[in-house]
Protein backbone atom coordinates (compact mmCIF):
# COMPACT_ATOMS: atom_id res chain seq x y z
CA UNK A 1 0.00 0.00 0.00
CA UNK A 2 1.57 3.34 -0.75
CA UNK A 3 0.95 6.33 1.35
CA UNK A 4 1.92 9.96 0.39
CA UNK A 5 3.28 12.75 2.07
CA UNK A 6 3.08 16.59 1.47
CA UNK A 7 6.09 18.91 1.93
CA UNK A 8 5.22 22.43 1.61
CA UNK A 9 8.51 24.55 0.29
CA UNK A 10 9.40 28.37 -0.66
CA UNK A 11 11.43 28.99 -4.04
CA UNK A 12 12.66 32.02 -5.52
CA UNK A 13 14.11 33.38 -8.96
CA UNK A 14 15.30 36.75 -10.71
CA UNK A 15 14.34 35.68 -14.07
CA UNK A 16 10.38 33.50 -13.79
CA UNK A 17 8.12 31.90 -11.62
CA UNK A 18 8.42 28.46 -13.48
CA UNK A 19 12.21 28.96 -13.12
CA UNK A 20 11.37 29.51 -9.59
CA UNK A 21 9.34 26.32 -9.63
CA UNK A 22 12.30 24.32 -11.43
CA UNK A 23 14.52 25.30 -8.59
CA UNK A 24 12.10 24.65 -5.97
CA UNK A 25 11.69 20.94 -7.65
CA UNK A 26 15.39 20.72 -8.16
CA UNK A 27 16.43 21.40 -4.59
CA UNK A 28 13.34 19.08 -3.47
CA UNK A 29 14.53 16.37 -4.98
CA UNK A 30 17.92 16.98 -2.98
CA UNK A 31 16.46 15.75 -0.05
CA UNK A 32 13.34 13.97 -0.88
CA UNK A 33 12.53 10.36 -2.42
CA UNK A 34 9.78 9.29 -4.60
CA UNK A 35 8.75 12.92 -5.62
CA UNK A 36 5.18 11.73 -7.34
CA UNK A 37 4.15 15.25 -8.26
CA UNK A 38 3.86 19.01 -7.15
CA UNK A 39 1.52 22.06 -6.67
CA UNK A 40 2.19 25.64 -7.11
CA UNK A 41 -0.19 26.88 -4.07
CA UNK A 42 1.16 30.43 -4.60
CA UNK A 43 2.59 33.20 -6.71
CA UNK A 44 4.29 36.62 -5.29
CA UNK A 45 6.88 38.54 -6.81
CA UNK A 46 9.43 41.30 -4.87
CA UNK A 47 9.04 44.96 -6.38
CA UNK A 48 11.50 47.35 -5.93
CA UNK A 49 11.10 51.21 -8.17
CA UNK A 50 8.27 49.68 -10.42
CA UNK A 51 9.83 46.29 -11.70
CA UNK A 52 9.64 43.06 -10.36
CA UNK A 53 13.18 41.93 -8.92
CA UNK A 54 12.10 38.31 -7.61
CA UNK A 55 9.73 35.65 -8.25
CA UNK A 56 8.65 33.05 -5.57
CA UNK A 57 6.52 30.29 -5.39
CA UNK A 58 4.72 27.98 -3.19
CA UNK A 59 5.18 24.80 -3.58
CA UNK A 60 3.66 21.59 -2.27
CA UNK A 61 5.54 18.71 -3.01
CA UNK A 62 4.51 15.32 -3.14
CA UNK A 63 6.36 12.34 -2.50
CA UNK A 64 5.39 8.76 -1.47
CA UNK A 65 6.73 7.34 2.13
CA UNK A 66 9.28 4.34 1.74
CA UNK A 67 8.08 1.18 3.12
CA UNK A 68 9.24 -0.35 6.09
CA UNK A 69 9.65 -3.73 7.32
CA UNK A 70 7.89 -5.14 9.87
CA UNK A 71 9.70 -8.01 11.27
CA UNK A 72 6.65 -8.53 14.17
CA UNK A 73 8.85 -9.45 16.95
CA UNK A 74 7.62 -5.85 18.66
CA UNK A 75 10.52 -4.34 19.51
Amino acid sequence: MAIASVSTITSASPNSWQEAAELGLERARQTLRGITGMKIVEEKAMVEDGEIVEYRVTLQVIFLLEETEVDGSGG
